[in-house]
């Protein structure tokens, strides 16, 4: 999809400006999607699916056992596998729904919803650190330097949003992997992630004192055009044409951005349904709150993080995972639920796809005292199978996709790749994921690099 901005330019015929301006230009999908926004609630850390969405009665016949040979070894982050005992859940899972999904007492809020969303219990990949995990899950590869799937998402579809970036992020803290969850890469610099503050102004001292306010206009004129000058002898350099974009796209967000952070004049009725006023809930429901706000107003991707590397941690169970998790689920489960109802109730639940889940999974067996510093209670790290859900985008909600082993050790029945979910991603909103390349250093890359199945999205759909 991609050409050179020199071959570009002679084609096209047209100047340097008209490309600034258009650089998040909306390209025809390649066929009719079913969704045109995404929501991504990722649980930092990585939530385990034992004591979430995938029960597993084994467990607590074998507490306190070493696994069977019969499982034979996998490679963890931090415990020896083979050396480690397994532990049961303690949570309790209950049948819910029209469809009678079982779900943990994890989740009571979200157990409400579950007609809505189609749990995929047959999630892995190969990436058992954090950041491998994190870069797999954000950037489609375990290494640094590959763009985002937001950044890829609006390179393929660009913005419905002219006041408003395409690509919004909401941090809960820091990120294991840092920045590069929601970079660019080697995409032109206009498609990175735009991260917001939940809470008061999205973006500090985006408004210019009001002796500056009148000739702001012409100053950024002025400024534009020294901008071009400088650029037309330095091809290629994406950083500039993103600097350019930020300057107008920021002078048109003076009024939309604050807007878009004023929670104050939502209803009662919604306040309470996120439970935005709750010193537990308050803070992610805000989050939640404003990325259903983001894409009412046309924003392309957003990407919701819980818990972070800061504050109140994340999700990252070595310690007593049960207990962690019962923290970080208080301060989700409702506000995440509450996304999926009011989505409903405006009718863009049709139209916006959510995702939900983490990095990876974790292990059937303790952490034990390992290099990790864990405990008998904890969960190490497991890639090899878990489960995340989505909703909305077309999808049929209320179905179980896939399974893990008895013990939920590793993906069996209907094994979903990493690569597998961005190319059924990228199906739901109308791209080929085959056909969304760009050439960098010599070579055509894509978001799945060359693989990634559809098989996701029959299951999806049927």
């Amino acid at each position: 999809m991609s050409t050179s901005r020199r071959d570009f330019l002679e084609r096209a015929g047209l100047g340097f400006g008209w490309v600034a301006a258009n650089a998040l230009a909306a390209p025809t999908p390649h066929f009719a999607p079913t969704a045109k926004n995404v929501i991504f609630l990722f649980m930092h850390g990585g939530p385990s699916h034992l004591d979430t969405f995938d029960p597993k009665p084994e467990l607590a016949k074998l507490h306190g056992q070493h696994v069977p040979a019969s499982f034979g070894h996998v490679q963890l982050q931090f415990s020896k596998f083979n050396e480690s005992v397994v532990i049961a859940s303690k949570r309790k899972f209950q049948k819910y729904g029209q469809a009678g999904i079982e779900v943990a007492d994890t989740f009571p809020y979200l157990a409400m919803q579950v007609d809505k969303i189609a749990v995929i219990r047959s999630m892995y990949h190969d990436g058992f650190t954090h950041t491998a995990a994190l870069n797999l899950f954000n950037n489609g590869w375990p290494r640094l330097g590959r763009p985002s799937v937001g950044s890829w998402v609006v390179y393929g579809l660009g913005s419905e949003s002219q006041n408003l970036p395409a690509f919004v992020v909401l941090l809960d803290g820091g990120i294991k992997c840092g920045p590069v969850a929601y970079s660019s890469g080697f995409l032109p610099a206009s498609y990175q992630g735009t991260t917001l503050r939940d809470g008061g102004a999205p973006i500090l001292n985006l408004k210019p004192p009001e002796p500056l306010a009148k000739s702001q206009r012409a100053m950024l004129d002025e400024l534009k055009w020294f901008n071009e000058r400088h650029r037309e002898t330095r091809e290629d350099e994406s950083a500039l044409d993103a600097r350019i974009s930020s300057y107008e796209l920021a002078f048109r967000m003076q009024m939309a951005a604050p807007e878009l952070g004023d929670l104050s004049k939502e209803t009662a009725a919604t306040r309470k349904l996120y439970g935005l006023d709750s010193k537990v809930t308050g803070d992610f429901a805000g989050k939640c709150l404003m990325a259903r706000r983001l894409v009412e107003r046309g924003v392309r991707y957003v990407q919701v993080w819980s818990g972070g590397t800061t504050g109140e941690g994340d999700w990252d169970g070595h310690k007593s995972c049960d207990a962690n998790h019962q923290k970080q689920a208080a301060k989700t489960d409702q506000p995440v639920a509450a996304l999926l109802e009011d989505l409903q109730s405006r009718g863009l639940l049709d139209s916006t796809l959510v995702v939900w889940g983490g990095e990876f999974g974790r292990t059937p067996t303790n952490d034990g005292n390992m290099n990790g510093g864990g405990d008998p209670e904890g969960r190490d790290h497991n890639p090899y199978g878990f489960s995340i859900w989505m909703a909305g985008g077309g999808i049929r909600g209320g179905q179980v996709i896939g399974s893990t082993d008895e013990i939920g050790l590793r993906a069996v029945d209907f094994p979903v790749h990493v690569h597998d979910l961005h190319a059924s991603m990228l199906h739901l909103l109308g791209i080929d994921h085959t056909k969304l390349t760009y050439r960098f250093q010599g070579r055509d890359f894509r978001l799945t690099d060359v693989h990634g199945k559809l098989d996701l999205v029959r299951k999806l759909r049927a």
